[in-house]
């Protein structure tokens, strides 16, 4: 399936979800996985009137290796990429751990600069809400991991991830962390996630930032 816009494929993503969580009591939050997934996850949270967020997290790469060994969100959360086997993962880390240390501080680093001050998701915030995690495709789980390594220590209600496109493997994996899914197309050969749409239309990521942190001040002197 293609979609003219991420904005358009939003639209369709949140007839889906409104259906069945508009009319609900429970408090949600949309959270975005990526620059793009907030151009998807807004068209969600002004269908169901909730707050709109994202989790920023950067991946950590080895030399000579095609997968990146593992992700970061911006509080810290790590989580190793489950392409990778238990062991060739213990290889890897014995082999570069300093360098994956260095990655780390590296990578916080710059997203810490980048939000600013008062810029990161407040985790007490999101308890006892419906996440809503959404991204603009999915080629494979790794984010959905980074994502839930972000949510464990929370009580939350539901995890709910939801994708215009996702590959198997994605499907796979969101069959086992979320509770519950919304993909509006299974792609067998999924190729990049910007050749299923027609329009580029994901601003730059500085003003995606941006915007982000405006709407979360806003929300966490409202809450």
């Amino acid at each position: 399936m293609y979609f003219a816009s991420r904005v358009a494929a939003g639209q369709k993503l949140a007839e889906a979800v409104a259906k069945k969580y508009q009319a609900r009591s429970e408090q949600c939050a949309v959270v975005a996985l990526s620059d793009g997934g907030v151009m998807v996850g807004a068209q969600i949270a002004l269908r169901l009137g909730c707050v709109l967020t994202m989790l920023m997290s950067e991946a950590i790469e080895l030399p000579r290796e095609p997968d990146a060994i593992a992700g970061i969100t911006q509080d810290g959360s790590f989580s190793y990429n489950q392409t990778y086997s238990p062991g060739e993962i213990e290889d890897l880390v014995t082999e570069y751990h300093s360098l994956i240390e260095q990655e780390k501080m590296n990578k916080l680093q710059d997203m810490h600069r980048l939000l600013g001050r008062g810029g990161l998701i407040r985790k007490d915030l999101l308890r006892d809400h419906i996440i809503i995690l959404v991204s603009d495709g999915l080629s494979n789980g790794f984010s959905l991991d980074i994502a839930t390594e972000f949510f464990k220590p929370l009580k939350i209600k539901r995890l709910i991830v939801a994708t215009p496109l996702a590959s198997v493997q994605a499907v796979d994996r969101m069959h086992i962390i979320a509770d519950e899914i919304f993909c509006l197309s299974v792609i067998e050969d999924y190729i990049t996630t910007d050749h299923y749409y027609d329009t580029q239309d994901v601003p730059k990521h500085e003003m995606v930032v941006k915007t982000i942190n405006q709407i979360v001040g806003h929300w966490q002197t409202t809450s």
